[in-house]
Parts: structure tokens; C-alpha cells; sequence
């Protein structure tokens, strides 16, 4: 039945001298916002020009930045493809009560925006696996394997034991020139992405021991990451670790703060182990588990500093207890506070991990939160840093939500389009390809799915094929980049790249380095300090 409404709406929009492809608006909305819900001065030609001008101008400011790098920050947004962008500074505008397509997320006012090509070596559609290695360690490898080049296949525990397939990430490149690094996360300090800072795995899913058991293989030559994190270079050197997880590190004869208890079967403790061996070194240290122990140490952080703020991942934003839970921006300032010390600099990766979370369940308002709670930690971060700090914002791989229908300006990004379909059934702006949203067809009609409770934050969006998790897209993913040699994030490039780029920046490790990194030693106020000196010497021997 509903073939022969669809083929009469195409009819009778070409016997109206109409578009097939572009058909008018038949279909209008009851609840839709007025025509002039928008700014009335975008109606004026002299508007967008004016827009234009000052944003050349801006950009005009910005257009080169040649200093060295001192510290290097690195916001990674899992899942956040560009419909994810677009749909989140919606959001963010429409909880201001604006119109919301016009607004900017704080890393879209970046002055260097470019895109990054996302695919595996093995893969088309890539994991966070990886991703993380290609954009922490500048080597694409196979999907679902941490820190090991593409001669390790996935789940080969031998293959991966190659010292010389083992890959350094920018972190271990920062510690090498004697800056400090850390982590930020919303997921897992063992989950993929952070993971990529410090682990060098042949399986993403060997998080603690019971995950290496079960695949048959031992520790002792396959040692899980979160007892890479605790006692393997560069893990147990990173001086902030912040995030989930904490059932990875205890026995599983162990009950955390929470009541949960340890996944380990060795009868490790990895966290004491991790505070007694700080002590051992004489090393002021701190393990904290909530929101009010992490903000006691804001202004004061330890030299070391482990928070893991629950067993598995940190609770969505809308879900949070507050009392207990720290948002990502306040994690960001922590990590920050901690990192300044260090006057040589640091690196600091930044993960939002729960994006992606979202997505793969088709909850649309989670991940759109998510995106704004993460662009929250951008906009904290650079009120916090001087310009010696490059920040690059980036995704890992995409999602397969759609932004779709003719909607007016204005409506509810997370509500109905204006427009019906075919069958004369509504359906939503945002769906998804594919995902546990699917609804079965009743009647061979489709579900009108604008019945259901579509505000719950749980409510799953639309998906055309079913499947238990949403899958990632292959989509290539935004980088924006502020502060020191941004403009080399510009272009389309393989994602591998990025590393690369941040280091020439920031004069660490291999490869080529920016033309400043040959005098950057007479900027440190110690070199300053001798050269002064070697000139007053000088002066006096002359006269």
C-alpha cells in the first residue's frame, strides 16, 4: 500500500510541474516554530557579508603561528563524526533558546580546520584501536590491535611479543625529551583509545588478566594492559591517569568503593601496587575515586595522580551523580593544574569517550550531550594554557547517523522532520543506518516511532537495519587545530599523520622537526640565564 502513496506523491508532484527529486513541501507540521524564529537581520544581504568580514578578519590574525610547542594537548572525540558535530551545536543552541544551526562549538572557532582519513590497514570502516595508533604513534596497523605495527594480526599474542613490532606514542616521545604526560577519559583508562597512549597489544580486549586467560594465553608473555599502564614504560610514567575502569585492577575477591568487584584473577591490586611503588621511588602520590577527592587536589595536585572513578565507564553526563562524578572539564582542569608544572612541558591526551557509547546504542541525545560535555573540556583548556600550548581536536572514526528530511530552521534536532514519507508515516531528523533502534514493521507499515516517548534520554533513535550495536561509518573526521603551527592541520590527510604533526610542532620525537625546535634551547630561561652571562663575560674580557 504504501508503494502506491509514494508513487502518487511523485506523480503528482511532476504533473505539478515539480521535482521528483526535490518534491514541494507538501506536508506542514502543526507544531513547528514561525518562519521568523530566526534572526530577522539574516533576512539583510548585508548580514552575511558582514559575517564573512569578520571572520576573514579573525582568521587573518591567525593565519600562521611558527612558535615551538611546549605543551601539546590532544582532544579526541570518540564517534564524533561531522553529523555528530552539526547536530550537537544545534543542541547546544537550542538550549539556549536560539534556532541552534548557526551556533559554534568552541573547537569549531579554531583557526585551522582540516580532515583526517580514518580506514585500517585491514579494515575500511576502522575501530579505536586502530585509530588510536595511527594518531598517537603515526603508523596505521590492523583493526582491533594497540601499539603494534600491521605485521601483527588481531588476537596473535606471539606475533605481537616482536620487540620490533612495538610502536612508541607521542606520550612516550614527550617523556623522552623530559616532559611529563597523562590521560583524561570518560571510558576505561584501559579501553582503546587511552589505551593507544601506553599499551602494545595484539587484541584491544585484553584489559585485564581474565580477558588474557580466556583467549588462552598467558601474562607473563602477554601482559594485559591495565598491568602495562601500572608497571610498563610508558604507563607508570604518566603522571595523570583519570578515568574509569577500576574493576581491571583488583582482584576478583575484591569490592571497590562502589561495591563492584575486580575482574582479576591473579590477586593483584594493581592500584596499591601502583602507590607503593611511588612511595618506593619517594614520589608524592594520590588515588582517588570521586568528584570531591579530585577537586581537594585542584590547586595542589600530587607529582602523581591515579583517579578511577568507577568500575567500568564514567556514567553519562545526564545520568551522573554529581556528588561522586567529576564532569570531563573538571578532569581537564585537574590534569592541566598538574601537568604546568613541568616547565620543560607536557602531553596530554583527552578523551570523550561516551560519544561513541551513545551512538552504538542509538541514543542521539546521550551522544549529543556527550559532544557538548566535551567541547565544554576544549573551552576549559584553553582558558587554562598560554599560547606556547598546541591543542589539536579530533574524532576517531565516525558514526552512521544521519541528519535528515527538509525540517525548518529551528526545529527540535532531537524531534520529528516536518516532512512525511512516502507512506505518509513521520520520522525523526536524526536516524541511523543500522543499530539495536530498528523497529519491526507492522503490517508492512512502518512503526510511527513520533508516538513513543522520544524525549526519555534513553529513547533509541531510528535505525534501518537491526543490529545489537550500531556500527562506526568510515566517514573521514574533522581535526581542528589552535596555538602553535595549527595551519599544518589544514588538508586532507591520512590520520596518521596527526602525531607526526603535533611533534614536528612540539620538537620530540622522530621525523621532522619545525625550524624553530634548532634554537628552541635558547628560549628555556636557563639557556637565557648562560648566554647572558657568556655576553657579560664577553663584554668584560673586551674591556
Amino acid at each position: 500500500m504504501w508503494i502506491k502513496q509514494a508513487l502518487l506523491v511523485v506523480l503528482v508532484a511532476v504533473a505539478a510541474g515539480g521535482d521528483q527529486y526535490h518534491p514541494e513541501e507538501l506536508q506542514r507540521s502543526a507544531t513547528q516554530r514561525v518562519s521568523e524564529a530566526f534572526n530577522t537581520n539574516e533576512r539583510s544581504p548585508q548580514f552575511w557579508i558582514d559575517n564573512f568580514e569578520a571572520d576573514l578578519e579573525k582568521r587573518l590574525r591567525n593565519i600562521q603561528n611558527n612558535k615551538v610547542a611546549r605543551n601539546v594537548i590532544m582532544f579526541l572525540g570518540d564517534g564524533m563524526s561531522i553529523p555528530t558535530q552539526m547536530a550537537a551545536r544545534t543542541l547546544k543552541g537550542q538550549r539556549e533558546n536560539r534556532t541552534g544551526e548557526e551556533t559554534e562549538l568552541h573547537f569549531e572557532t579554531f583557526p585551522t580546520a582540516g580532515l583526517s582519513k580514518t580506514y585500517c590497514l585491514d579494515r575500511q570502516v576502522p575501530d579505536s584501536a586502530c585509530t588510536a595508533t595511527a594518531y598517537l604513534t603515526g603508523i596505521k596497523n590492523n583493526r582491533g590491535t594497540l601499539g603494534v605495527n600491521g605485521y601483527v594480526p588481531r588476537f596473535d599474542c606471539l606475533a605481537s611479543t616482536n620487540q620490533s613490532t612495538h610502536l612508541d606514542s607521542i606520550a612516550a616521545w614527550a617523556l623522552a625529551d623530559g616532559r611529563d604526560a597523562g590521560i583524561v577519559t570518560t571510558t576505561r583508562v584501559t579501553h582503546a583509545s587511552p589505551a593507544g597512549v601506553y599499551a602494545k597489544s595484539a587484541n584491544r580486549g585484553w584489559e585485564s588478566d581474565a580477558d588474557v586467560n580466556a583467549a588462552g594465553f598467558s601474562t607473563d608473555i602477554c601482559p594485559d594492559i591495565a598491568m602495562q599502564l601500572i608497571t610498563s614504560s610508558p604507563g607508570n610514567q604518566l603522571k595523570v591517569i583519570l578515568g574509569g575502569g577500576r574493576s581491571q585492577f583488583l582482584p576478583n575477591t575484591t569490592t571497590d568503593e562502589e561495591g563492584d568487584l575486580g575482574f582479576r584473577q591473579d590477586g593483584r591490586n594493581l592500584i596499591e601496587e601502583w602507590q607503593n611503588e611511588k612511595n618506593r621511588n619517594g614520589a608524592t602520590n594520590q588515588y582517588v575515586w570521586n568528584r570531591s577527592q579530585l577537586m581537594s587536589l585542584r590547586n595542589s595536585p600530587p607529582e602523581y595522580l591515579l583517579g578511577l572513578f568507577e568500575a567500568d565507564h564514567l556514567q553519562y553526563n545526564l545520568q551522573a551523580d554529581k556528588v561522586t562524578e567529576p564532569t570531563l572539564a573538571e578532569l581537564t582542569e585537574v590534569a592541566i593544574n598538574s601537568l604546568s608544572r613541568n616547565e620543560k612541558g607536557y602531553f596530554l591526551f583527552v578523551e570523550g569517550g561516551r560519544i561513541d557509547h551513545g551512538h552504538h546504542a542509538t541514543w542521539a541525545q546521550l551522544a549529543l550531550d556527550e559532544t557538548i560535555e566535551f567541547d565544554l573540556a576544549v573551552k576549559k583548556a584553553t582558558e587554562l594554557v598560554g599560547d606556547d600550548t598546541l591543542i589539536v581536536v579530533t574524532a576517531d572514526h565516525a558514526h552512521v547517523m544521519a541528519v535528515n528530511g527538509y525540517t525548518q530552521r529551528g526545529r527540535d534536532i532531537l524531534g520529528p522532520s516536518d516532512d512525511l514519507g512516502g507512506d505518509g508515516i513521520p520520522y525523526m531528523t536524526l536516524s541511523y543506518t543500522n543499530g539495536p533502534g530498528a523497529r519491526a514493521q507492522v503490517d508492512g507499515a512502518r512503526v510511527d516511532v513520533t508516538k513513543e516517548n522520544i524525549t526519555d534520554v534513553e529513547w533509541r533513535s531510528h535505525a534501518e537495519v537491526y543490529r545489537s550495536s550500531e556500527t562506526h561509518g568510515g566517514d573521514d573526521v574533522v581535526v581542528t587545530a589552535w596555538g602553535p603551527h595549527h595551519h599544518l592541520f589544514t588538508g586532507v590527510y591520512e590520520q596518521s599523520h596527526i602525531p607526526l604533526r603535533m611533534a614536528y610542532a612540539a620538537c620530540i620525537g622522530p621525523g621532522i622537526h619545525a625550524d624553530a625546535c634548532s634554537s628552541a634551547a635558547l628560549l628555556h630561561p636557563l639557556s637565557l640565564l648562560y648566554s647572558l652571562v657568556l655576553a657579560v663575560m664577553y663584554h668584560t674580557v673586551q674591556h
